[in-house]
């Protein structure tokens, strides 16, 4: 039984930038075989929620939507519900134990048998596809920008992780490490230069461990990012993320020598105490990831470093909390995600550790990690005060109409009047003043 062709479908997307690009392969593979998309959730036929499952919290938002879904459905019985992504291969068949009117359950490597899910769920079939593929790196589809916007678009080059850090669900719900085609990279950048876009950023769990190979060469992260680089070298280029253990000189050396390349570098550190990394199985110490700031400022002594900061992993002590605190101030990251360690069952932290640091003492902890860390971005801004950047206009600004904000290479969001500018346009701005998150400027 095939799918009726006038069937509409609407995404929600949650989670990282990966859920997001994910998001985009599905719209494509949808609309190849004639499903058309809406954005007005209550004109759809099918609902999909593509989730994320690193976090706690994240599910428990996931759970709200679902139960918004089904008073549609409840309205609509002839609605069909799916959720995709790493909830989806994370819980599997618990999830229509708990939530029976889904419909659907694909994994994040499922997605080109959609149609084909479709088919038999329009049949009356629930219908569970969570299987992780060795190969499966999408190539061939080129994602729609549907919910864009216009300006950067995330070009996925890696899918899965190697790494096992113990906290992580991320390689039993993505599976392995897998890079893709560079001449697909390719294809796709220059698909979105096509289309207006001034902004790519390469994304995968660790794009560092990007390695393409076959029978007449080997392709690794340092020579993609210089292949990307000349490719478009009037677009911008950034990259996410990036992991400290396989994080090389090369990368910054390649940073350096094309100006396209933003001077921003996103590197988890998660805790500042070696006892700490050791547990999370992170493979670096302490003085490692110091080694690869040094590195950084050497190269690019005008590069922006954010980070990821974990607060309240199992056995850690007001000690390890004050090793995260002091490599904080060392470090002076320009800003950072900061969170408190919430257990991810399947993990080996789940299966090895106890979660035994009180939940009000995580708090505390995350509380003097965001207060430290508002302190160093406010900092960081300050020092730019008199500086003029060259800025890429990406919308107008929340508070004030009469306003833009963009953002600089080393990814700071920058706030400034209208004037002439465009939006998609480049403009030097020149900061005026400033505040922990934001800097205010005026074109020059």
């Amino acid at each position: 039984m095939a799918i009726s062709k006038t069937k509409k479908f609407y995404i929600e997307t949650y989670g990282c930038q990966m859920n997001v690009a994910d998001s985009e392969v599905i719209a494509t593979v949808l609309t190849d075989n004639q499903l058309q998309q809406t954005k007005a959730i209550e004109s759809a036929d099918i609902i999909l929620i593509n989730t994320c499952a690193i976090r706690d919290h994240a599910e428990q938002r996931i759970y709200g939507r679902l139960d918004y879904f089904n008073s549609l459905k409840k309205k609509n019985p002839n609605i069909k519900i799916g959720i995709v992504g790493c909830m989806a291969e994370r819980l599997k068949d618990k999830l229509l134990d708990k939530k029976p009117f889904i419909d659907l359950i694909a994994g994040p490597d499922a997605y080109r048998h959609l149609p084909a899910m479709f088919s038999s769920m329009e049949a009356g079939q629930k219908v569970v596809n969570v299987l992780l593929q060795k190969e499966e790196t999408y190539e061939g589809i080129l994602p729609t920008r549907y919910d864009s916007n216009g300006i950067s678009a995330f070009i996925s080059i890696t899918r899965g992780c190697d790494n096992m850090c113990a906290y992580c669900v991320v390689p039993f719900t993505r599976g392995r490490e897998r890079s893709r085609l560079p001449e697909d990279i390719l294809k796709e950048i220059d698909a979105v230069k096509n289309s207006g876009f001034k902004e790519v950023t390469l994304i995968g769990q660790n794009v560092d461990k990007y390695r393409f190979t076959d029978e007449n060469r080997t392709v690794d992260f340092p020579a993609l990012l210089e292949m990307v680089a000349t490719h478009i070298p009037d677009m911008r280029v950034r990259f996410s993320t990036s992991y400290p253990q396989d994080f090389s000189e090369k990368v910054v050396q390649v940073m350096k020598k094309y100006p396209n390349i933003c001077r921003y570098i996103h590197l988890p550190v998660q805790s500042g105490s070696n006892k700490i990394l050791d547990l999370m199985k992170r493979g670096y110490t302490r003085e490692w990831y110091l080694d690869r700031i040094a590195m950084i400022r050497k190269y690019l002594p005008d590069c922006a470093i954010s980070t990821d900061i974990i607060a309240g992993f199992c056995d850690e002590t007001e000690a390890d909390h004050h090793d995260t605190l002091e490599l904080m101030k060392q470090v002076k990251f320009d800003f950072a995600y900061m969170f408190k360690y919430s257990e991810r069952p399947g993990t080996f932290a789940a299966k090895r550790y106890q979660d035994n640091v009180p939940e009000a003492i995580k708090k505390k902890r995350l509380n003097e990690i965001i207060e430290l860390q508002t302190r160093l971005s406010l900092e960081s801004n300050e020092k730019d005060i008199g500086k003029t950047f060259e800025v890429l206009v990406e919308g107008i600004s929340k508070k004030s109409a009469d306003k833009y904000f963009g953002r600089n290479s080393q990814n700071k969001v920058i706030v400034f009047p209208k004037g002439s500018a465009q939006i998609g346009d480049f403009v030097p701005v020149k900061v005026t003043n400033v505040s922990s998150a934001t800097l205010i400027g005026e074109v020059v």
